[in-house]
């Protein structure tokens, strides 16, 4: 059912809606005790600030927000925000038993449409169980190494063109830019051809249904970040239907062709519908998150010119202006760079699941319907993983050190588990390419006091949309 239509059926009158206003701001009460007898312990925490909870602060700062909590309360609290009551768990032990949900008791879909309501729905973030199963087989076609391959030349030329339109300046918006050629790629990638005309429509579609994911006002009243994230998630739903009859007709070794004719080894076949919704899930994932961990590496590139030479002398060595294949595994210090940029800046802050029944995690009692998150942007950042957290090593991810086997749940960027992103590889490509020709042809610079301040309020990305000196090289 699309956006329009579930409007239409649903349709509360603005009484009802307000009543909906004042439930999401009010707080729940305290957090249910464990049953006696249950040799469980129960949740500790507090609700936090009238109104809004912890969400302002947890948002603000996340990392010294979750240190903090750890320290007062252990790694298993409970706080409040956006209405709801949500218990967070820190530290590589919790994130590993819900994440691999090896009882399968912890459940994505209404974890996550707590956090993307409707904008972002039947993609793979949002199945569970054995639905979850069958439709990633069907995904993971599209990230073969044959076809990431295929990916790659296509990246490369659009990476190409969009960097002929980069001019040297000081200062010169990072984000903004990165933003329009991740979008542009992930178009031609997965679409098939640039966006032409539609290309701000389409990306003022996406800001509008990111920004809408953490509005404390979540229900569709007219002039709310809401209302403007339901209509931008119908404008892209209206983008994708007009191609989809063409995509269906045809052979385009594009994503979107791809879904529309891959076949799970049962015969399943996705209905207009869900190519719909994996589409707009995976260009969200392609472009904004892929955004975010490019602005961190940048900043990180520009904050340590010594790490950008390093990157750029290997990037050279290839004798290419384009990465091909069998380059990638030769860019090490990019490699090590991404590693530690996504540690210190991780693209998705939290992964939310929700308990489908009663259980327990490290002692503690989580009654059905609790709403949970792992938090890796707080794990990444753990004096006891990773020695002087705030420091930026990539040395940290380098085949004499390796930190973050410390653990195998210290690192987890892509999340893990069943759930570990599909598209991961494919990100990594795509970083990888973009950033190899940025480095032969400009050289990235900021004040040597200079330090940028994540928005953790949506996916993050720096506030000022990190200013740098660009400079063209020979």
């Amino acid at each position: 059912m699309s956006t329009d239509e579930r409007d239409r059926t649903a349709g509360p009158a603005l009484g009802h809606r307000v009543r909906r206003v004042r439930e999401a701001v009010a707080l729940p009460g305290p957090f249910p005790a464990a049953p006696a007898g249950s040799g469980l312990a129960t949740v500790p925490g507090d609700a936090g600030s009238p109104l809004v909870g912890h969400t302002f602060s947890a948002t603000r700062d996340p990392v010294a927000w979750g240190r903090g909590r750890l320290a007062e309360h252990g790694p298993i609290s409970w706080s409040c925000g956006f209405g709801r009551r949500i218990v967070s768990v820190v530290g590589p032990e919790a994130a590993e038993a819900v994440l691999v949900n090896r009882e399968r008791v912890f459940a994505a879909r209404p974890g996550w449409e707590h956090f993307l309501g409707p904008f972002f729905r039947g993609g793979l973030l949002t199945l569970d169980g054995d639905e979850h199963v069958r439709q990633r087989r069907v995904v993971q076609q599209a990230f073969t190494a044959d076809r990431l391959r295929g990916y790659l030349d296509r990246m490369n030329r659009v990476i190409e063109a969009g960097l002929d339109g980069w001019r040297p300046a000081d200062p010169f918006p990072v984000v903004p830019a990165v933003k329009r050629l991740t979008l542009g790629l992930a178009a031609d990638v997965f679409l098939g051809a640039g966006l032409g005309r539609e290309s701000e429509v389409v990306r003022a579609a996406f800001a509008d249904m990111t920004g809408a994911v953490t509005s404390l006002v979540r229900v569709g009243l007219p002039g709310t970040r809401w209302a403007r994230g339901l209509a931008g998630r119908r404008v892209l739903e209206r983008f994708c239907a007009q191609r989809l009859p063409a995509k269906r007709a045809g052979a385009d070794p594009d994503l979107f062709g791809m879904l529309c004719h891959a076949r799970a080894d049962d015969g399943l076949r996705f209905d207009d519908t869900e190519v719909v919704d994996h589409v707009i899930g995976l260009l969200l994932a392609a472009h904004d998150t892929t955004t975010s961990a490019l602005s961190s590496m940048v900043h990180r590139l520009a904050r340590h010119p010594e790490w950008q030479d390093r990157a750029r002398a290997e990037s050279r060595a290839l004798g290419r202006g384009f990465v091909e294949w069998g380059d990638l595994g030769r860019l090490t210090a990019l490699d090590l760079v991404e590693k530690e940029s996504l540690r210190l800046v991780t693209p998705i802050p939290v992964f939310p699941r929700q308990t489908a029944r009663d259980t327990g995690l490290l002692g503690r009692h989580l009654p059905a319907g609790t709403l949970v998150t792992v938090t890796p942007q707080v794990n990444h950042h753990l004096p006891e993983l990773w020695p002087d957290p705030e420091r930026f090593d990539p040395e940290r991810f380098a085949a004499h050190r390796r930190e973050d086997r410390v653990h195998r749940y210290a690192w987890t960027p892509f999340g893990g588990g069943v759930h570990k992103c599909a598209g991961a590889q494919f990100a990594d490509v795509h970083i990888k390419a973009l950033l190899h020709q940025v480095l032969l042809r400009f050289r990235i610079a900021v004040a040597p006091d200079y330090e940028t301040r994540f928005d953790f309020s949506a996916l993050p990305v720096p506030r000022d949309g990190l200013p740098v000196r660009l400079e063209r090289i020979g």
